[in-house]
């Protein structure tokens, strides 16, 4: 890979930057409300246009797990992974049209308060708690580590010196400087990021696409890349037999075909896009049409992520095929080694884009962290009478504080992110809460009978569930049940390699989100048929204008004809 940067990249770059920063001092400047506004800083005034939260959702959504993991697992598995963003698409129709009104209706600013709406302040806390440690110890160092991880593999070393530990202080530096701003900032300067984000992202697909191509273009590349690598291109993989082989076995493990879409691949996406203070906290603050339209444009912008983040593995691997690239070591290196084709300047822009991605995740995340300690915790329980003031001072130092701790952590990979993979790493331990966190929400927006005791019930029961499948269950149990078949995979355990049977992590969220949810129902089922906490909901809440169903129905259109062509 050619990695050397010249005058043209540096120049590419430090203009990025300086546009960024002035145009968020700007949008800082022109705020409706000067003063200390605890609203201002958490929620932006509500003043997020529908473009502004779009570009926000997908800005904050893709970061370098996405640039770096995904098209490491396009190189190894194909497009069959564009899954995690197509669904995504389907899931976000659904978050705008039944998730957000309810939000919105019963004037939820967090997901803390939510639950303590909904149904008690003990369930509240405990998932406020929670969802500080899994953001600021899993989210936010996962971010920070990988990002600088894959912009420091993009930097010139001729002097042998690592730049590793400079990125990371450099990508968080940036990151609080746009978060101090507030939500507002956020959501307007992560307009220019998605832009620098998608114009960086297409010029290395094209210049990937050109290469495979010989020089004769992307449509030419794309035809060459369906030609030389047809088994890249099928979204759904059949199911290991007797005579299938490790490696269609370890695909499967990944994305279990069929079966992942009546199980975890619902649950990540519904989880991750409705239930998730990090993302619904762009569209919280707007009103029920503004919010609507922002959703539904980040559902067009998620349909054309792959071509980002997912083709260059792909392009790598028939470049590999070829013999323009030599054999990589790990999949992860998919996109890394694509970059060395590019020419002066579009380093320079990739870097830019994904420079935008890393630090609209850290901004955003930074600023969730910030909402729930302050609203959630502070406010309630540690200083009741505190002023707007005193408000939006502890949401900055919150920043700081999360962002040096994730410093601290990824310094020397105290979290072990980079043997585990960071794309991995996120994927597991989100996964473990998300059954019993979404069967919560699903059940208390929507079923009026659920109880306080239930969600804490439900909760456990998925955490509990979920570990137990993806690491017990087949040894307990045996491969082959009536709810999984679990699948052999090599692992190295203390240098040794040995065979694992498991059994594919979305099929585990899947039973685990069924048990979780008839656990709450059989103790919701034993207390009032009418829950005093419970939403009142009616159909007028969730009537659609008709450019709602129009921009729906092209993103229903979109997915349905990507799917026709590449199941």
């Amino acid at each position: 890979m050619n990695n050397q940067l010249v005058f043209k990249d540096y120049l590419v770059f430090i203009i990025y930057f300086i546009v960024v920063a002035c145009y968020g001092y700007w949008i800082y400047r022109k705020r409706k409300t000067r003063e200390h506004d605890s609203k201002a800083f958490f929620l932006a005034e509500g003043s997020l246009t529908w473009w502004a939260i779009g570009a926000s959702l997908i800005a904050s959504n893709i970061s370098a797990e996405q640039f770096i993991g995904m098209s490491g697992n396009g190189f190894f598995v194909g497009i069959a992974v564009s899954a995690y963003e197509w669904i995504a698409a389907l899931a976000l129709i659904i978050i705008a049209v039944w998730f957000i009104p309810v939000y919105l209706k019963n004037h939820i600013y967090t997901m803390p308060q939510f639950l303590k709406t909904r149904y008690n302040e003990t369930v509240a806390l405990i998932m406020a708690i929670f969802w500080l440690f899994l953001y600021v110890f899993v989210n936010l160092t996962s971010i920070l580590y990988l990002g600088a991880i894959a912009i420091n593999g993009l930097l010139p070393h001729n002097d042998g010196y690592d730049y590793l530990h400079i990125v990371m202080i450099a990508l968080s530096v940036f990151a609080i400087i746009i978060t101090l701003g507030g939500m507002k900032v956020i959501g307007y300067t992560d307009v220019i990021q998605v832009t620098v984000l998608i114009i960086g992202g297409l010029a290395t697909s094209y210049m990937a696409l050109d290469r495979v191509s010989g020089g004769h273009g992307a449509v030419s590349g794309f035809s060459t890349l369906m030609n030389e690598a047809p088994e890249h291109f099928r979204m759904i993989l059949s199911r290991p037999n007797a005579q299938s082989t490790q490696e269609h076995i370890d695909k499967y493990l990944i994305l279990p075909g069929i079966l992942m879409y009546a199980a975890g691949q619902w649950i990540v996406n519904l989880n991750y896009w409705g239930c998730n203070q990090y993302i619904t906290q762009r569209a919280l603050g707007a009103n029920l049409q503004t919010a609507r339209s922002g959703i539904l444009f980040a559902a067009l912008l998620k349909l054309m992520m792959p071509i980002i983040v997912m083709l260059p593995g792909i392009a790598a691997y028939v470049l590999v095929k070829q013999g323009h690239l030599s054999p990589l070591s790990k999949m992860d290196d998919a996109y890394a080694s694509v970059l060395g084709f590019l020419p002066a300047g579009l380093k320079g822009l990739s870097i830019a884009a994904l420079t935008a991605a890393i630090v609209a995740s850290l901004a955003g995340k930074a600023n969730s962290i910030s909402t729930i300690f302050t609203l959630d915790i502070y406010k309630r329980y540690i200083n009741k009478e505190a002023s707007e003031k005193r408000l939006v001072w502890t949401g900055r130092l919150v920043v700081f504080a999360a962002m040096i701790l994730s410093i601290l952590f990824t310094w020397r990979d105290l979290l072990g992110i980079g043997s585990t993979g960071g794309f991995t790493y996120i994927q597991k331990y989100t996964g473990y809460i998300s059954p019993g966190v979404f069967a919560m929400f699903i059940l208390g927006m929507f079923w009026k009978r659920t109880t306080g005791t239930a969600a804490v019930a439900g909760l456990i029961t998925g955490l509990t569930l979920c570990i137990f499948f993806n690491e017990f269950a087949p040894q307990i149990f045996g491969h082959e049940t009536f709810l999984y078949t679990a699948y052999p995979t090599h692992t190295t355990v203390n240098g040794v390699d040995r065979i694992v049977w498991e059994i594919p992590f979305l099929i585990c969220m899947g039973i685990a989100f069924f048990f979780a949810i008839a656990v709450m129902v059989t103790l919701s089922l034993a207390g009032p048929k009418i829950n005093p906490k419970s939403f009142a909901l009616d159909a007028q809440m969730f009537k659609l204008q008709p450019k709602t169903v129009g921009l729906i129905a092209v993103v229903l259109l979109i997915l349905f004809s990507l799917y026709i062509k590449f199941w």
